[in-house]
């Protein structure tokens, strides 16, 4: 039987609310294109609070997008949005959010809605 990946969080107890998310490029835009409000979809998954955290170098490669991504760069402007400095160079973000989340469940995008990745097996939690 499947467990509720609700249920990873009654397992691992170094995450609570408020739930801080952290961004990027596509996640903002599939966002948009399946007309999902960030953070009341990401209130509806979670059932808490949650602040959407966005680093510069997400920032700065919306901002390289041009015209075609002004919405998206309008919603990760949001003062809502927590900012996190980045210390490497250049404006690749995926390298970084790798480094910044490792063991930390995956939101995404699922049937117009967000889901958190199933993870509860792999800190030992019941079957």
């Amino acid at each position: 039987p499947q467990v509720a990946s609700s249920m990873f969080f009654n397992y691992n107890s170094a995450l609570g609310p408020p739930y801080r998310i952290l961004v990027d490029t596509n996640f903002i835009n599939f966002s948009i294109q399946n007309k999902i409000e960030l953070i009341k979809g990401m209130m509806d998954c979670l059932y808490a609070k949650s602040i959407p955290c966005i680093t510069d170098c997400v920032m700065a490669e919306l901002e390289k997008l041009g015209p075609k991504y002004k919405v998206a760069l309008r919603v990760a402007r949001d003062p809502r949005f927590e900012r996190l400095p980045c210390t490497h160079k250049g404006t690749y973000a995926d390298d970084c959010l790798v480094e910044r989340v490792p063991g930390i469940p995956i939101m995404y995008l699922s049937q117009r809605k967000y889901t958190i990745e199933r993870l509860p097996e792999a800190y030992g939690a019941p079957n």
